[in-house]
């Protein structure tokens, strides 16, 4: 059975035809959010193909991950739309409360004023 899905809106739905698929896949926005703060960048994106790999439950379509930071490559991944929505949510809490991010931006603002004397 196929696996790769395309996006109607925010919904995702099955695409059996791989070559219809693959047109669609390298046209399209897949972005559902991203935020950049401090040198840390939280991205979610449509993945378009099934990363459940098995087992029982609804495909894995969504995936969060940090880049840069304490958690550098944390990931999340979701079924819906509105679930990576939330997930980004709450990478983003994850990601940019970190102390150790917060004092990264602070002594790169440092270095930029210090730059500019």
């Amino acid at each position: 059975m196929s696996s790769q899905y395309v996006l109607d809106g925010k919904k995702p739905v099955l695409c059996e035809d791989l070559g219809t698929w693959a047109k669609w896949f390298e046209t399209v926005n897949r972005q559902v959010a991203q935020e950049e703060r401090d040198g840390v960048r939280v991205s979610t994106v449509f993945l378009g193909l099934d990363h459940r790999f098995g087992g029982d439950g609804p495909p894995i379509l969504f995936e969060t991950m940090i880049f840069g930071g304490r958690h550098d490559q944390d990931q999340d991944r979701y079924s819906t739309w509105e679930e990576a929505e939330a997930g980004h949510a709450a990478m983003c809490k994850r990601a940019f409360s970190s102390p150790q991010n917060k004092l990264t931006g602070v002594l790169r603002k440092l270095v930029r004023r210090l730059r500019g004397i």
